[in-house]
């Protein structure tokens, strides 16, 4: 064994756990679990990393389905595996957790099997409730991640090729709730202050603003309370809204503008407006481009078909972990078909033969990039200065 290179001894470990991974993707399948209630889900994942060699935290941080497992190799660098295993209320596996949940676990089995080639901790972190409040946001608050060289995971995908790095927005979301004053809407209007219509100018002046957004910028919001009966004035009015942007520093700009909008049709209507969030943030991607560029090599290496970054269209709790340690979230492609992501046709396509293959490929290279952290000095530092450039940049623009 000591006579093959490290890619062959990782190739190998491969093959030896790839059944065992394609059976429990399949069996999540068949399992599906809501957000933070993954507990047969969590367990199956447990037993098996604790049965290779991981010593295993369960439950961990307060979230009693996550987990964090480590395979302690003595002192050196320190990589990160994250995993997902939460499905979709009436959908299932719709977005794949099934299938990359498995990848992160194959990955940990197999770099178990050759840890006389490394020095350091190997870590594995069951992260639930991606789908809702996301978990890693909560750990990564509590500094779960923040010694780590590097944290990795594969996000699943569709349409035939396979993107180095998913980039995602941040994301606040604010419940905000406007009072005024009640009244008969026809015998005496005058002594009443609408609620209602305080919370429906307040998306009006959020409206106004839209035609100076940069393009990343997203703002929506729906009236979830605004009255019982048309012929009272609604004293209580409440909006759900979420605000979506590239860079922290824009987040907090938006913010900012969201906020006077409040104050102003409270001015104007003699209301009052208070602001709650409705889930801690998500925050957007700082990406590694020598990260990126040694997943784009292993594509290639494999000759699995592959498209540059594409622009943000969505938010990943990934992005939490991402201003704590160098990070990245690849997507590999389960299937020809470009399928939208929570969808049952991509639900569907995960216990595919392409995507047990698939399972394969991203544990392949989950185990690569894990690997090369945890033994390779220059590449960690090039990580690492690739990371603070970057973050620096994400966090003033």
């Amino acid at each position: 064994m000591e006579h093959k290179a490290p890619e062959a001894l990782i190739q190998q470990a491969i093959k030896k756990h790839h059944a065992t991974a394609v059976a429990l993707s399949d069996d999540l399948y068949a399992h599906p679990e809501l957000p933070d209630q993954e507990f047969r889900s969590s367990q199956k994942i447990v037993e098996l990393l604790r049965n290779a060699g991981f010593e295993v935290e369960y439950p961990y941080l307060g979230y009693p389905t996550g987990f964090r497992a480590v395979l302690d190799n003595g002192e050196g660098p320190s990589a990160a595996i994250l995993t997902e295993y939460d499905a979709l209320p009436g959908l299932g596996h719709a977005c794949g957790h099934n299938a990359h949940g498995s990848m992160s676990v194959l990955a940990a089995l197999a770099l178990s099997e050759i840890k006389d080639q490394f020095k350091g901790k190997l870590y594995v972190f069951g992260t639930p409730a991606e789908e809702e409040d996301g978990a890693k946001v909560g750990m990564a608050a509590q500094g779960a991640f923040d010694d780590m060289d590097v944290a990795m995971m594969i996000h699943s995908w569709s349409g035939g090729k396979s993107v180095p790095n998913m980039d995602v927005l941040s994301l606040r979301c604010y419940i905000v709730e406007f009072t005024g004053q009640s009244a008969h809407a026809v015998a005496g209007p005058w002594k009443g202050h609408s609620a209602l219509a305080a919370a429906r100018k307040f998306l009006d002046l959020i409206d106004a603003r839209r035609e100076c957004f940069t393009p990343d910028i997203h703002v929506n919001g729906v009236i979830t309370e605004g009255g019982q009966y048309p012929n009272i004035l609604p004293e209580r009015a409440v909006v759900r809204m979420e605000i979506r942007t590239d860079s922290l520093g824009k987040l907090e700009a938006m913010d900012e503008i969201v906020r006077k909008c409040a104050q102003g049709v409270c001015l104007a209507l003699d209301c009052q407006a208070t602001f709650r969030k409705g889930f801690e943030d998500f925050d957007d991607m700082v990406r590694v481009p020598v990260l990126e560029d040694a997943v784009a090599q292993l594509f290639a290496d494999m000759d699995l078909p592959s498209s540059a970054v594409l622009p943000p269209n969505g938010s990943s709790d990934v992005g939490n972990v991402s201003y704590h340690c160098p990070t990245i979230q690849s997507l590999v492609a389960l299937c020809e078909e470009p399928y939208a992501l929570h969808t049952e046709q991509f639900r569907d396509e995960t216990i595919k033969p392409l995507a047990h293959q698939a399972i394969a490929h991203g544990g392949e290279i989950i185990a690569n990039i894990m690997y090369r952290t945890l033994t390779d000095a220059q590449f960690r530092n090039e990580v690492r200065q690739s990371y603070l450039v970057e973050k620096e940049r994400k966090i003033h623009s």
